[in-house]
């Protein structure tokens, strides 16, 4: 994606995964009724600010590789670093060790004649993994954000319940401060489901690192043909179940460009220079 215009778009709506709205709308709403009902001036205050993150955010250069991304559906790679985008080092490192043990689970599997959807499937396993810890990653995000407003936000829905609940107050007034309170009280619901998420999220990554494991250690350990195949047929049972538990969590991945439902490419697997060496000390 080329142009400023793109990338101020982006950053106007960009939002945590996880958030059903950007954070940025809710800045300019707060700044709009602050105006309005404390003191016109902040309207341009609020316009400052807002000019400053939209200039901030749209300079970035990893914020621009991830909308550079998002535009190329095409393209592997880019999907991959628009997933990987908010990985920390932990994470990477984690990722990093499932496509190892995946790659030598295919080289195995390659020496054994498996069909090339058996080996796909091998695959597939990697890149869930990294579906989802991209989608923890966000949710961490969430969870982060709401440990630093608690206080503020339960303050200022405080506020305004006081402020509700004074008889002097007008109609206009009154359904600006009932509209605030819901956007307040939404957030603080939303924080509180993010936990929920998390723990679901990692038990599900989990899951999904011991059946690799599994495999890995069933094929190496394999004397036959046989053996090989009720490995396998483990794995794509695991898929399956894998692929249903997406579906039914489908809303853990709002707003995540680089999810998408065809099977990764064979490239995914291909060791990276910058990971290569890593790779070598997981396996001793």
């Amino acid at each position: 994606m080329s142009g400023s215009r793109s990338y101020l778009a982006a950053a106007f709506n960009a939002r945590p995964f996880g958030m059903p709205v950007p954070p940025n709308w809710f800045g300019i709403a707060a700044f709009a009724l602050l105006g309005a009902f404390v003191n016109p001036g902040l309207w341009l205050i609020g316009a400052g600010l807002e000019g400053l993150y939209l200039w901030v955010v749209s300079r970035n250069e990893r914020f621009r590789a991830t909308v550079d991304a998002g535009g190329k559906g095409d393209d592997w790679v880019a999907r991959y670093n628009a997933l990987s985008y908010h990985l920390d080092e932990d994470a990477r490192r984690r990722q990093e060790s499932i496509e190892f043990q995946a790659r030598e689970i295919v080289d195995l599997l390659s020496r054994t004649g498996a069909t090339e959807m058996q080996k796909s499937d091998v695959r597939q396993m990697a890149w869930l993994h990294l579906k989802l810890l991209a989608a923890r990653a966000s949710v961490l995000q969430v969870i982060n954000s709401a440990e630093r407003e608690k206080r503020a936000l339960e303050e200022q829905e405080r506020r305004v319940i006081d402020r509700l609940s004074e008889d002097a107050i007008g109609d206009e007034l009154k359904r600006s401060l009932e509209q605030q309170l819901e956007v307040l009280r939404s957030r603080r619901a939303g924080h509180a489901d993010a936990q929920h998420r998390r723990e679901l999220i990692e038990a599900e990554l989990e899951r999904l690192r011991q059946q690799v494991s599994l495999v890995r250690e069933q094929a190496l350990l394999a004397t036959d043909e046989h053996s090989v195949a009720s490995s396998l047929d483990a794995l794509s049972a695991s898929l399956n179940e894998a692929n249903r538990w997406l579906k039914d969590q489908r809303e853990l991945f709002s707003g995540l460009d680089g999810l998408t439902d065809e099977p990764p490419p064979e490239d995914l697997l291909r060791p990276r220079a910058s990971t290569r060496r890593r790779g070598e000390r997981i396996a001793q």
